[in-house]
């Protein structure tokens, strides 16, 4: 990640640890639940350690690849919440591609 990309991200993860945690997710919850718990793991481990270890990067790999096709299902309130989430999996899955 570069310099920019970095203080972006921790920008917007700022952001996304000081969010609500959005409504009218029906019957997806648990499992929206289960992501950003996951997700949210592998970004605190990271910003820890600057390095994530291979199960860490197959982990957030699978988990955004099913927030994916969550995504299309939810509603726009909660769309900004998972959305950030989704970039900042991505973001930082650019330098373990």
């Amino acid at each position: 990640m570069i310099d920019t990309d970095r203080e972006k991200f921790g920008e917007a993860w700022q952001v996304h640890q000081g969010s609500d945690w959005p409504g009218d997710l029906g019957s997806d919850e648990g499992q929206l639940m289960t992501l950003d718990t996951v997700i949210s793991g592998c970004l605190i481990y990271f910003i820890e350690e600057q390095n994530l270890d291979e199960q860490r990067v197959e982990i957030l790999r699978d988990c955004l690849a099913e927030l994916e096709e969550v995504l299309e299902d939810i509603a726009e309130t909660a769309a900004e919440y998972f959305g950030r989430l989704q970039w900042l999996g991505t973001m930082l899955l650019q330098d373990y591609s």
